[in-house]
């Protein structure tokens, strides 16, 4: 089988699920360069597909292989020593605020975030430049509940990610009855800024922070470890001057799930 096959079955082939709430085409974005980057992505895609022609054998799905991104200047804390990498996903949603409307000087608070999470496993561990770009690209698309893949990428959902409260963000990857990856309400653990070069949202917001997340008792899957990196938008204005009382900021991430026999 050419690689270049594979390729186009890594961006395609998975289980469809009940239908999300994810990202349509959005050629009339804020963003001015997001026709750019739609275009970036096939560029990149097409020479992958070229090479992919002239090689012997297909690479190989394999997650030990994949390089999770470093913050350039203020890394996060590595993962704990004897995990291994269990599911990468492109998370597309929004960032969810408060606002005193009493007070327009106030700091935004944040409520929450709700995104859907697509698989993107097989892309980390063979193509990491197109990984790179996937947050990038999902802001070039609205959110809409019409489809089932991340756009012209193809990727299938793998989980939701929400709130329970103000405080723990939860991941459910037990959507898809084939794949079974668990369920973690998580802590933050570490935190850097996003790099001044990551990608603008929509109304051209910086791109939020890089996490480590801890999973709480009771996760399954043997989740121990959730990252958030290669972020793209979802920030807040500075103050709440002008802004309604609750409102949402688009984003995208990448998220990757370590796995590990026992929690701390």
């Amino acid at each position: 089988m050419y690689a270049s096959t594979l390729l186009v079955s890594l961006l395609g082939a998975s289980t469809v699920i009940a239908a999300p709430t994810w990202p349509a085409v959005n050629w009339d974005a804020a963003k001015t360069d997001g026709l750019e980057t739609v275009s970036e992505y096939f560029n990149m895609l097409a020479q992958k597909v070229e090479w992919g022609k002239s090689m012997a054998s297909a690479p190989v799905c394999d997650l030990s292989k994949a390089q999770m991104p470093v913050a350039p200047i203020q890394p996060l804390l590595p993962p704990t020593a004897g995990l291994t990498l269990k599911h990468v996903a492109i998370g597309r949603g929004t960032q969810n605020y408060t606002c005193d409307l009493t007070n327009a000087t106030a700091v935004p608070f944040q409520i929450g975030a709700t995104a859907t999470l697509f698989n993107a496993s097989c892309i980390a561990s063979t193509y990491p430049d197109l990984l790179q770009l996937l947050p990038k690209l999902a802001l070039s698309f609205n959110l809409t509940a019409q489809e089932e893949k991340m756009g012209p990428t193809n990727l299938i959902i793998s989980g939701k990610h929400f709130f329970t409260n103000t405080t723990t963000p939860f991941f459910n990857l037990d959507l898809n009855s084939q794949y079974q990856l668990g369920e973690a309400g998580c802590t933050k653990d570490n935190q850097t800024a996003a790099p001044d070069n990551a990608p603008k949202g929509l109304l051209s917001e910086k791109a939020v922070a890089w996490l480590r997340l801890r999973t709480n008792a009771g996760s399954t899957g043997n989740l121990q470890e959730v990252y958030r990196v290669e972020t793209a938008g979802g920030s807040p204005p500075a103050t709440c001057h002008g802004m309604p009382a609750a409102f949402e900021v688009q984003y995208a991430a990448q998220y990757w799930f370590w796995e590990g026999t026992t929690q701390d």
